[in-house]
């Protein structure tokens, strides 16, 4: 049975405006800091809450396989709205530290039923055809990812409050989109019992496991890569240093250019085979890690911008392959959960990979430190060709 044709637009949609929770965040945080006369490390706090929420609440809506036992479209819905609403509490008067790092750290946990569950969505719809569909879809995730780079640039002439109020509206009107328009799929396979264990059952499977180790390698290197590209930018030590574009638009512009990747991944992985075009993907960014110091050290601005471009574009390439890969090796009846678990764990090894470059380039040559990246490619190589039985 074919989908109707509104519904990989309307999750797309959906997903972004409600995922402007999580991006637009990062553009208002010193706007924050100022506004309550909180202290400098307020920011690491601040940030890191929203990350640590959804790995929390990933963590549960995986425990309790809330996906797989309730109607995918509906947490969604209440997702977005619980977490439109905790956005909102920002402007509480007598807001402190403890109370903002709060709200953030609950909108971080409701957005765990909106990421995840929205690729559950498109997996209850497409079958033969998800690798395409997830390749908009976090395509769409990507150019949201980037888009506070580009905000950074105007916002003094953007009201901090109104990034709030717009957001928060974004992100009821997606789950207003998704609840209305989005029925739960012809694919769906309704858990009906409540299994606390299901989460560590999915990785029974060896499909599933070189999907999962694939992902986890791709997660050690990408955020570390996106976080550190502001301190790529500017510390590069070639010909004409610092006479550059403007930080925040090469940033933008190196994150983004990994949404038109996930979507030509997608399409490359009906005719030449999903695993073959992730693995491709990941041998790549491998290579972008060990070529990095030659490159930052010694490269024309010209070579060194097209070098940054190129990483962006294979470093994200391969995740919604990997998603893609996660979701049909699971069993249909615990597809959501499998989802969710494997994000739970693939974001929280990105805070290891961040911190290990946040502690190697205090004691080394910072043009240096991301070969450090490169183990995670080489492990989710390893991991994708060690088992045989998988998609």
């Amino acid at each position: 049975m074919k989908a109707p044709g509104h519904i990989l637009p309307v999750v797309v949609l959906a997903q972004f405006c409600c995922t402007s929770l999580w991006f637009a965040g990062n553009g208002i945080m010193t706007d924050l800091i100022g506004h309550f006369n909180l202290e400098p490390t307020a920011l690491g706090h601040l940030t890191a809450a929203v990350q640590l929420g959804f790995i929390g609440g990933t963590l549960l809506f995986a425990l309790f396989t809330v996906a797989d036992r309730f109607s995918p479209s509906r947490v969604f819905f209440a997702s977005a709205l619980l977490g439109a609403l905790c956005n909102l509490g920002i402007f509480l008067e007598g807001n402190t530290l403890y109370t903002l790092v709060l709200f953030r750290f609950l909108t971080g946990l409701f957005l765990a039923g909106i990421y995840p569950v929205g690729m559950k969505i498109a997996a209850d719809y497409y079958g033969k055809d998800l690798g395409r569909s997830l390749g908009f879809l976090v395509g769409a995730l990507v150019l949201g990812t980037a888009f506070p780079h580009l905000l950074r640039g105007y916002m003094t002439t953007v009201p901090w409050t109104l990034v709030l109020w717009v957001t928060s509206g974004l992100a009821f009107a997606g789950g207003i989109l998704m609840l209305l328009l989005v029925p739960d799929g012809p694919l769906r396979r309704r858990s009906t019992v409540l299994d606390l264990s299901a989460s560590l059952k999915v990785f029974r499977e060896p499909g599933f496991r070189a999907a999962a180790f694939g992902y986890f390698g791709h997660m050690w290197e990408l955020y570390a890569f996106w976080a550190f590209i502001p301190f790529i930018l500017s510390t590069y030590a070639g010909p004409s240093a610092g006479s550059g574009p403007h930080t925040s638009a090469w940033a933008f512009a190196i994150i983004g250019i990994g949404g038109p990747a996930c979507i030509l991944s997608g399409y490359l992985s009906g005719p030449f085979g999903t695993r073959r075009i992730a693995a491709l993907a990941l041998g790549l960014s491998c290579a972008c890690c060990l070529l990095s110091p030659l490159l930052l050290l010694t490269a024309p601005p010209v070579l060194f911008f097209v070098f940054l471009l190129f990483w962006g574009m294979v470093v994200i390439g391969d995740s919604p392959l990997f998603s893609t890969m996660v979701a049909r090796n699971a069993l249909p009846e615990t597809k959501g959960t499998a989802l969710t678990i494997v994000n739970c764990l693939g974001f929280s090894i990105t805070i290891f990979s961040i911190q290990l470059l946040n502690f190697l380039r205090e004691i080394m040559n910072p043009h240096y430190i991301y070969i450090f990246l490169a183990p995670g490619p080489l492990l989710g190589l390893w991991a994708l060709y060690r088992e045989k039985d998988q998609a």
